[in-house]
């Protein structure tokens, strides 16, 4: 899966997070905290939504849904005991771009999301390597 990769201590674990995704899919705060920097950068962002996979930040609905995913891994040893909340060292982070086009509008023409997924993954990035409590790693 493409997007960024980082580890941080910036983002603490919420009590119960992840009954609202699935066990041990984190990212309440980090995708909280980037709702703020987007806002910042002109983007009109939704309510941070709760997904199976962790947690997402609409940024725009037209011509397409173009969002943000954010979430986390949890090394293997913490991921045995799903009760445990893992300590924020022992999370990687994610986040990644994504353009949904609606059925009808796929229907009815080609609609190109490259400048829109273009723009916000260099936004993003942006963000993220600005930001020095943020350590960049490789994908997993």
């Amino acid at each position: 899966m493409n997007g960024f990769w980082f580890k941080s201590d910036l983002f603490e674990i919420e009590k119960g997070e992840d009954e609202e995704t699935n066990p041990q899919c984190y990212g309440k705060q980090l995708s909280s905290w980037l709702k703020e920097k987007f806002i910042g950068h002109g983007y009109e962002v939704e309510d941070v939504i709760p997904e199976d996979w962790g947690w997402c930040l609409i940024c725009s609905r037209k011509p397409y849904s173009l969002w943000v995913g954010c979430g986390s891994i949890v090394n293997e040893m913490e991921q045995e005991d799903s009760t445990t909340i893992p300590d924020k060292s022992e999370i990687i982070w994610h986040c990644f771009v994504v353009a949904e086009v609606p059925f009808l509008k796929k229907l009815f023409g080609r609609i190109n999301t490259q400048p829109g997924i273009k723009k916000l993954s260099q936004e993003l990035e942006s963000i993220l390597l600005t930001e020095p409590e943020i350590e960049p790693v490789p994908e997993p």
